[in-house]
């Protein structure tokens, strides 16, 4: 295992940011980057990383990964100085209290917090056997009144709140623990990827984005489609790992068994030809590849591919134990293997090829 590819998967899961705060990340991004691409970031923070032996005048590929995670922001600020929160993202709520926060003030400061719900020395006998909902909790920071919390501790409402999980990891195992997982391992690996294929002489050209507010419906992803305007994406995504709660047979993204190819789920039907594809390369290199059918969830491949003309767009995942909640693990070689995957996708697409899906 490379010790760099976990100092930098260190510093990506680290950094604060929930849907619409991903300057930390995109920070991270644009250092790792700088040396091999031409970087620019929009208006809704999307951060573009342009090849530099591009020629313009090739099919344009877009590799795709989104920046930020699931966190809350303060709606409101309690008499007793509690914060009342809204969640950005979808978040599996049971996992939630007793979550250690950390809540980015107007300062800068990063104020922490606990999420909490009632104590169970006050609950009835019915509260007890009920599973609090967001709407139940509250994130307490140490103040004991609005006016503490407000000029003391310089918390605002609008302020965003990340869960204050730091980043551990097992080389010697090949295994990681952390937080934003979904999609920071996906981050990482298109950085990788693009910088293998900084050098390489391509058939086609290629652009990779770091996109917003995936976690709050894609939002950055619909303006990295219009204002790249690609032929094809290949999406990098933290996949939700099955491994743990799924019968054997069931299982269809298990840590250490590869990157994942997803060919449904509630956002998308995959586009046959390019999936298709996409297997066979992988079979032909070697490179190990689930494949995988969704009652649920959703990346932003379900936006690429009903944007502009329709974009035929596949999403190479990184099974990831346990995301959306505040901590989970992954396996290195799940992500280096779905790196590897889409620079020997991009390899070996060519002009022909892509007219012919």
């Amino acid at each position: 295992m490379n010790q760099e590819d976990f100092s930098w998967m260190e510093r990506l899961s680290n950094a604060f940011g929930p849907s619409g705060f991903e300057e930390e990340v995109t920070a991270v991004a644009r250092e790792y980057a700088q040396e091999f691409a031409d970087v620019e970031e929009d208006n809704i923070r999307n951060l573009y990383i342009k090849r530099r032996s591009n020629t313009g005048d090739k099919p344009l590929i877009m590799l795709d990964a989104h920046s930020d995670e699931v966190g809350f922001m303060v709606q409101f600020i309690k008499p007793n100085g509690t914060l009342q929160f809204l969640p950005l993202g979808s978040w599996n709520e049971s996992s939630i209290p007793g979550t250690k926060v950390y809540v980015r003030n107007q300062k800068g400061e990063y104020i922490p917090g606990i999420v909490a719900a009632k104590p169970v020395h006050f609950m009835t006998k019915e509260e007890a056997n009920q599973m609090p909902h967001i709407q139940d909790m509250v994130i307490d920071i140490g103040a004991v009144s609005d006016q503490e919390a407000k000029e003391v501790f310089g918390v605002q409402v609008g302020d965003p709140v990340a869960p204050a999980v730091s980043f551990q990891q097992d080389p010697v195992r090949g295994i990681m623990t952390g937080k934003a997982f979904d999609c920071r391992v996906g981050c990482l690996a298109l950085l990788k990827a693009m910088k293998a294929l900084a050098d390489e002489e391509l058939a086609v050209d290629v652009i990779g984005v770091l996109s917003s507010q995936e976690e709050v419906g894609g939002r950055g992803a619909r303006v990295a489609a219009r204002r790249v305007d690609p032929v094809i994406t290949l999406g990098f995504e933290g996949c939700p790992a099955d491994d743990t709660f799924t019968p054997d047979y069931a299982v269809q993204s298990a840590m250490k068994k590869g990157p994942m190819i997803r060919l449904m789920d509630v956002s998308m039907i995959t586009h046959p030809g390019l999936a298709h594809f996409a297997m066979h390369v992988c079979q032909a290199k070697e490179i190990p590849l689930q494949v995988a059918v969704r009652s649920g969830g959703g990346t932003n491949g379900g936006v690429y591919h009903s944007m502009q003309k329709g974009i035929p767009s596949i999403t190479i995942s990184i099974p990831s134990r346990y995301v959306h909640t505040p901590q989970g693990f992954a396996a290195m070689q799940d992500l280096e293997q779905a790196a590897q995957a889409v620079i020997e996708i991009v390899k070996a697409l060519t002009p022909e090829l892509l007219g012919s899906l």
